[in-house]
C-alpha cells in the first residue's frame, strides 16, 4: 500500500519524539532501533514497500541498505480502473451455493469397525476403492464472472513472489518432462491430475494421519473456489515433512533429471516445490480446527487478555520428544536454581486426545506476552498460530520454510533467538522487552496483522491457484489420466468420513464460487533484490546478537 512520504515522515517525528524521552536512559542503539520500529509501524505492515527503508539503515553498526534498492523489492502493481457499472446493468446474483449428496452408506458402516480397530484414518482409502459418487459435470456450473482472465484489481502479498523462486529451475530447464514427474514418483505420496476441473488421485502410500486427506480436500476446495481456473495439470506430492530433492545433485547436465515435487516446505538445499500444509482444513487427530475457525478463536484469545496485562515470560508448549533442539528448549524451563525467562510445557498428545483437549485449546494459549517458535522433525504448523497472538514471537533459528514465512522479517515480525545459546538469547529477549513494552507490543501486533491480512484463507486459495496456474505452464506434455488414478470430489471425501473427520471437511468447505479473480501476482524477484533481502534478515540479526554480546559483557 502506498502512502505520501511527507505525512507518514511527521509520524514518524511524533511518535519518535515521545519514545526519545520514555527511552532516554537506554543505550544509543536502542534509541536507534525505537525511531526505526516505529517508522515502519507507522508507515506500513508490510515487509517491504515502496516508501520504506530497511531496519538497518538506522543502525550505525551494520551495513546500511539504499532506500532506492529496498523500493524494488516490492514494486508497484498497477491495477486498471474498474469501469463504472451501467445504470442499465442488472446488479449481479450470488453464486449458487454447492452441495453435498451421499449415496446409502452401507459401505462406510461394513468397514467402520476395521477403521477403529487400526485408528487411522481409512476415509482416502474407502474413497478411492469405491464406487465413485462424483458427478460428471460441475454443480454449479462456472458463472461468466469467474473467468479465467478476470482479477480482483489487489496485488498478491509480496510472500507470492516466491512462486517464481520455487519454480526458477525447471523455468530454466526449458519445462517439466514426463520423466522429470517419473523420478518424482520415487517419495511421493500421492499424484494428482486435474482434467477440465475435476480432479484424479493415485495414492502410492498412506501418509501420517490425515495429511494427505486434508491436502486434497483443499484443493478440491479450490476447483470449487475458481471453477474454470485451475489448468489442467500433472504433479506429485509427498506429504513427509522433510524435503528431498538435493540442489547439487541437479546442476548442469543434471538438471535434466529434476523432480518437481510439492510437500510443506522447503530449505536453502533443496528444490522441494513448497505448498499450504493440510492442517489449514483442518487436523481431526489434534482437534485443530481449519484455520478459519481457530483464527477467530485465536483473536477472541487476545482480546480477553491484553498485551501489558500477559505474564512477562517466554511461552512454550508443545511435543518435544520430536526433535532434539526441544528437548534443549526445555532445559530452559524455570527451575529452583535459574530463572531463563521463559515458561516450558510439555504436550502429551496421547493424554490429551483421551481428556478431551481440554488444556491444548490454542485461543486460551495467548495469556504470555512472549511466545517461542521452535522447529520439530522440521518446520512447524504452530507458526501461524504463534504469530497470530499478539505476543512477540522469539523465533528459534529456523533451516526450514513454509510457504508464507520467507517474507517475515528479524525486529519487524518477531525477535530472532540463536540456536545455539537458546536459554540466554530467550532470557536477553524477554529482559529486553519489558524494558521496551512499546516496541516488543508493536512487534507482536505486526506479526498478528501480518497473518490476519496475508494468511487469510483468500490468500491461501489464491497462492494455491497462482502456483497450480505457474507449474501447469512448465509442463511439456499433455496431461492424461493415469489408469490407476480415480476421481475424487467433496462428495466422495465427505460421505466417506465420520466424526472429527466428517466435522472439519463440512466445516472447511467452499460453499459457493468465488464472484471475482485472484489477487495479481507479483513480478519474480531479480537476483539483485533477493541478494539485498538476504542481507537485511542477516543485519537485523547480527544487531540482536551484538546486543545479546554486550549485554553478557556488562553483568
Amino acid at each position: 500500500m502506498a502512502m505520501a512520504v511527507a505525512p507518514a515522515g511527521a509520524v514518524e517525528g511524533q511518535r519518535s519524539s515521545k519514545l526519545v524521552a520514555a527511552l532516554s536512559r537506554t543505550s544509543a542503539t536502542f534509541l536507534f532501533f525505537s525511531v526505526v520500529a516505529v517508522g515502519a509501524v507507522a508507515v506500513s505492515t508490510r515487509w517491504i514497500t515502496t516508501n520504506t527503508t530497511t531496519l538497518q539503515a538506522s543502525f550505525p553498526t551494520t551495513a546500511a541498505i539504499p532506500a532506492a534498492a529496498a523500493a524494488v523489492l516490492h514494486p508497484k502493481t498497477q491495477h486498471p480502473n474498474p469501469s463504472p457499472q451501467s445504470p442499465s446493468r442488472q446488479p449481479r446474483p450470488p453464486p449458487a451455493a454447492y452441495s453435498i449428496s451421499c449415496p446409502v452408506p452401507s459401505l462406510r458402516l461394513n468397514i467402520s469397525h476395521a477403521a477403529k480397530a487400526s485408528k487411522s484414518s481409512q476415509t482416502l482409502a474407502l474413497a478411492l476403492s469405491s464406487p465413485s459418487s462424483c458427478r460428471s459435470s460441475p454443480d454449479p456450473p462456472p458463472a461468466t464472472a469467474t473467468a479465467a482472465g478476470s482479477s480482483s484489481n489487489s496485488s498478491c502479498p509480496p510472500y507470492f513472489r516466491f512462486i517464481h523462486e520455487d519454480l526458477r529451475p525447471w523455468r530454466a530447464a526449458g519445462g517439466v518432462t514426463r520423466a522429470m514427474l517419473a523420478r518424482a514418483r520415487a517419495t511421493a505420496s500421492f499424484r494428482l491430475v486435474v482434467l477440465g476441473g475435476r480432479a484424479f488421485v493415485q495414492r502410492f502410500r498412506p501418509a501420517f494421519q490425515t495429511r494427505d486427506l486434508f491436502t486434497i480436500w483443499g484443493i478440491l476446495q479450490l476447483l470449487r473456489r475458481y471453477p474454470g481456473r485451475v489448468p489442467d495439470l500433472d504433479l506429485m506430492f509427498d506429504c513427509v515433512d522433510w524435503p528431498v530433492v538435493r540442489t547439487h545433485l541437479y546442476r548442469g547436465e543434471h538438471a535434466p533429471f529434476m523432480p518437481p515435487l510439492f510437500r510443506y516446505c522447503g530449505d536453502d538445499r533443496t528444490l522441494d516445490i513448497v505448498f499450504p500444509d493440510w492442517s489449514f482444513w483442518g487436523w481431526p487427530e489434534i482437534n485443530i480446527k481449519p484455520w478459519d475457525a481457530l483464527h477467530k478463536d485465536l483473536k477472541d484469545g487476545n482480546s480477553k487478555v491484553r498485551w501489558f496485562s500477559r505474564e512477562p515470560y517466554a511461552y512454550w508448549k508443545g511435543n518435544a520428544a520430536v526433535a532434539t533442539s526441544r528437548q534443549e528448549l526445555v532445559k530452559c524451563n524455570v527451575s529452583s536454581t535459574q530463572d531463563w525467562n521463559a515458561r516450558i510445557y510439555t504436550q502429551d498428545w496421547f493424554k490429551e486426545s483421551k481428556e478431551g483437549y481440554k488444556t491444548s485449546d490454542l485461543g486460551s494459549q495467548c495469556t504470555h506476552r512472549y511466545k517461542i517458535y521452535i522447529e520439530g522433525s522440521a518446520w512447524s504448523i504452530s507458526q501461524k498460530y504463534i504469530l497470530a497472538c499478539d505476543s512477540m514471537t522469539l523465533l528459534v533459528t529456523p533451516k526450514y520454510y513454509d510457504f508464507f514465512s520467507r517474507s517475515l522479517m528479524p525486529l519487524q515480525h518477531y525477535w530472532p533467538v540463536r540456536d545455539n545459546n537458546k536459554c540466554a538469547s530467550i532470557q536477553y529477549a524477554v529482559n529486553w522487552g519489558n524494558s521496551h513494552k512499546q516496541l516488543a507490543q508493536r512487534i507482536g501486533k505486526e506479526a498478528s496483522n501480518f497473518v490476519e491480512q496475508e494468511v487469510n484463507m483468500d490468500h491461501v486459495y489464491d497462492y494455491m491457484l497462482h502456483l497450480l496456474r505457474e507449474y501447469a505452464k512448465l509442463l511439456s506434455f499433455k496431461p492424461t489420466k493415469p489408469p490407476e488414478a480415480v476421481e475424487v470430489c467433496p462428495d466422495s471425501l465427505v460421505c466417506q468420513a465420520e466424526g472429527t473427520e466428517r466435522k472439519f471437511l463440512m466445516e472447511s468447505m467452499v460453499k459457493s464460487a468465488h464472484d471475482s479473480g485472484p489477487c495479481d501476482l507479483p513480478p519474480p524477484f531479480s537476483r539483485r533484490e533477493l541478494t539485498m533481502l538476504k542481507r537485511r534478515k542477516e543485519n537485523s540479526i547480527r544487531q540482536v546478537e551484538m546486543w545479546e554480546q554486550r549485554a553478557s559483557t556488562t553483568r
